[in-house]
């Protein structure tokens, strides 16, 4: 028999949905990561995660967008 030991790595069982963004979904998978972590191990696989994703989303906010639509003449609410 295996004893239990409270502090020993334990799955947190977070479900990570996917968001359609190849570089964010990677950077979330990372999160797994700290299932097979002792809670003193969590924060730099945190703090990574948090880096990449300010990276991927300031390089996202970087890209230029669609042009915005034109104004319809019966849009006025002034």
């Amino acid at each position: 028999m295996v004893a239990y030991d409270p502090a020993a790595p334990a799955p947190l069982g977070v479900v990570r949905e996917p968001t359609g963004q190849p570089e964010v979904d990677a950077h979330l998978e990372r999160l797994a990561d700290v299932d097979h972590l002792t809670a003193d191990g969590h924060i730099e696989v945190y703090e990574d995660v948090h880096r990449g994703l300010r990276e991927t989303l300031t390089a996202l906010d970087a890209r230029p967008g669609p042009p915005a639509p034109p104004a319809s003449p019966h849009d006025n609410r002034s």
